[in-house]
Parts: structure tokens; C-alpha cells; sequence
């Protein structure tokens, strides 16, 4: 069952990707097994005609379903403590819901989102990563395009975003997380743009082409996710 979730119009999948809107995601959670992990925090923000409206971005934390791991805290710095009071996610959910909902989803290492989303909103991993344009994958899509060879940690955000020369942000904060991804994605979609992908419907193409041929490769059914940040 597909979630209840309006999509962009579908008139925009093959216009140019500036005419459309996004909505850059990132969740920080307990792990990255949406069966037993959960979420604790949440930023989205919105990219309109290729332009970053951080005044519209939103950011939330969460009480997790799940309980805190130590390597967890390390990684994104939420305590217990810090999460006291915090709302649970069914309370947060309709925030989320008006951030996503009539724009294509960006994510960096896209199938931790797509769990987390399908668990919050139901439909399958594999929807919902149809609904995404994995900025990751991108940016390996542009660099095959180069004949440029990868290096070991070339593609967690903090380095790629260093790489094209975007601000980095906090890593492991939900928001700045976000925000870094959109800002990625603007350099790559215009520099993509010249090379004949100058619609979300081939942005989402690129990235599920290059999935295909890895999974193919690794006789798999996903690619391994890289470092996130």
C-alpha cells in the first residue's frame, strides 16, 4: 500500500530540476535498522527553484522508541537527557508530512530515509526510495562522468561537500546534515545538468541506474551505504 503522501506533480518530472521543489531530509537515529532502531531527530529543508529557503527548513527532536545507544550518542551527541520532554514521532509526524508532501525527497545515502520513512508512513523501502534522489549517488554519477577515480572517504557528506568546495556544516545534526545535502545537490544538479540531466525524472533515473548496476555487481538487492557524514 502506497503511503498517503502527495508526490510533486507529475508534469514537473521532465521539466527542468529548477522549476521543481525539493525537501532535503536527514534523520539521526538510534541505529540504522528501521525494524529496531528509531529516530531522534529530524531536519528537512526545502530547495525552491534552486534556491535554499532555510527559512521554511524545520528541525525536531524526538523521544525514541528505541533505547539510546552509546554508540549512537557519540555519533549524533543526543542524550537522554537532552531528549527529556521531547515529543514522541506519531506527534511530530504531521510536521513532516507538510514538509514532504508535493516535492521530490533528497537524502545523502538515501536508504536509511527510506526505512525510517516507510516505517513512519508505511508503503515499502523500495516506494520510497523511488520518491528520493539519493545526492550520494549523484555525486558518483558526476564523477564516472569525469573518469574521475574515488578515493577511501570520498563519499561520507562531510568530504564531498569539502570536494566541491560547499560549506560543511555540523555533521550528525539532522538539520545542518540537511542542509549540507541541498547544497551538494545544487552544485551537482547544475553540473549534471550540462551532461544531459536536466530533469528530476533523470535525477532519479541516474541514481537507481547506478543501484541497479552495483546490486547486479554484488548480487544484492541494495548498495552499501557509504559513511553518512
Amino acid at each position: 500500500m502506497r503511503p498517503d503522501l502527495p508526490g510533486p506533480p507529475r508534469r514537473l518530472r521532465r521539466r527542468p530540476w529548477i522549476e521543481a521543489e525539493f525537501a532535503s531530509l536527514d534523520f539521526e537515529t538510534t541505529g540504522l535498522d528501521p525494524d529496531r532502531d528509531a529516530v531522534v531527530s529530524f531536519g528537512v529543508v526545502p530547495v525552491r527553484h534552486g534556491r535554499v529557503i532555510l527559512a521554511e527548513s524545520q528541525y525536531r527532536e524526538i523521544a525514541p522508541e528505541a533505547p539510546l545507544t552509546a554508540r549512537s550518542i557519540v555519533v549524533h551527541g543526543l542524550r537522554p537527557l537532552d531528549l527529556r520532554g521531547a515529543p514522541a514521532l506519531h506527534e511530530v509526524l504531521p510536521d513532516l508530512r507538510a514538509s514532504l508532501q508535493g516535492r521530490y525527497i533528497l537524502a545523502w545515502s538515501a536508504d536509511v530515509e527510506a526505512g525510517f520513512l516507510s516505517r513512519a508512513f508505511g508503503g515499502s523501502g523500495r516506494w520510497w526510495r523511488r520518491r528520493i534522489i539519493d545526492v550520494l549517488l549523484l555525486a558518483q554519477v558526476a564523477d564516472r562522468l569525469e573518469d574521475r577515480a574515488a578515493r577511501p572517504g570520498d563519499y561520507n557528506l562531510t568530504t564531498a561537500a569539502a570536494r566541491i568546495g560547499t560549506p560543511v556544516h555540523a555533521p550528525h545534526h539532522a538539520l545542518d546534515d540537511a542542509l549540507t545535502t541541498a547544497q551538494v545537490f545544487l552544485v551537482l544538479a547544475t553540473k549534471l545538468s550540462t551532461r544531459g540531466y536536466r530533469t528530476p525524472a533523470r535525477l532519479l533515473k541516474a541514481g537507481r541506474r547506478l543501484r541497479t548496476q552495483r546490486s547486479g555487481r554484488l548480487g544484492v538487492t541494495a548498495v552499501p551505504g557509504a559513511p553518512r557524514s
